[in-house]
């Protein structure tokens, strides 16, 4: 298993709009994630639900990578969205993904945005 190649395929998938499909694909059973370092979301289930919870409340236009940053078993990316809000206005939110990954699968996920 290659780092980069999973990093890479989990980008392609975001890009294309195939949020859930790279999620059931590259996601570990007993994921954690947070947002800005709180409210751990632990098993695949519950972080699943949170991401359909959020693709479904928003219209994805664009999305953009910036910086991305690979060492040993962690990545970490650097993204740019424009989205809009179910009954809001368009906007950008810019957030950092960082990553740890085993046998090819993100084990833990911290979001950080403002």
């Amino acid at each position: 298993m290659n780092i980069e190649n999973d990093v890479q395929g989990v980008i392609e998938g975001i890009l294309s709009g195939k949020i859930i499909d790279t999620f059931d694909k590259y996601y570990a059973d007993d994921v954690v994630m947070t947002e800005n370092g709180e409210g751990e979301r632990v098993g695949k289930t519950a972080c699943r639900n949170y991401e359909v919870d959020f693709v479904n409340r928003f219209e994805f236009h664009n999305a953009s990578v910036g910086r991305t940053l690979i060492q040993g078993d962690d990545a970490a990316i650097e993204w740019t969205f424009e989205l809009t809000p179910k009954g809001g206005s368009r906007q950008t939110q810019k957030q950092v993904a960082l990553q740890t990954w085993k046998n090819g699968k993100i084990i833990r996920e911290d979001f950080y945005h403002a």
